[in-house]
């Protein structure tokens, strides 16, 4: 499996996310369950307002694919969809991903999945929890 698109590490960035993005969405109880797939959406939408305010790399592993998205750029930002299905589908494909980038040091996984962190971690990726990536999303839609 080649290194995920986006995860290289390109000249002028500052951090390199690694989102699990089913992970990060189900961090906040707001009824996200009721649709999901426009959870996932939103999250999205959300991911690409971050990269462009901070100018840091963004690539998202979902665990489940919408049926009218298709894997791919959206603005500054990559979306991909697992190539596995069920629960937690997508850690498998972030822990290969790490394992195949060339700095893998480079990566901070955004996840609160403690298996996950422990394969990325072992693979020399540093993590940051579900939780604190939400806080950060937060601050930059909303400034004080």
């Amino acid at each position: 499996m080649s290194e995920a698109p986006g995860v290289r590490s390109r000249p002028g960035r500052r951090t390199r996310w690694l989102v699990d993005g089913m992970n990060v969405i189900g961090s906040r109880a707001d009824r996200w369950w009721n649709d999901p797939d426009r959870a996932v959406r939103r999250f999205i939408d959300e991911l690409v307002d971050f990269a462009e305010a901070t100018g840091e790399e963004v690539v998202v592993v979902f665990d489940r694919r919408p049926r009218d998205l298709t894997a791919g750029t959206r603005g500054p930002i990559e979306v991909m969809f697992a190539s596995r299905t069920g629960r937690n589908a997508a850690d498998h494909d972030i822990a290969e991903f790490v394992a195949q980038a060339e700095a893998p040091e480079t990566i901070t996984v955004v996840t609160s999945d403690r298996a996950l962190v422990d394969r990325v971690k072992q693979r020399g990726a540093r993590v940051a929890s579900a939780g604190s990536f939400r806080r950060r999303l937060d601050a930059t839609r909303d400034p004080q």
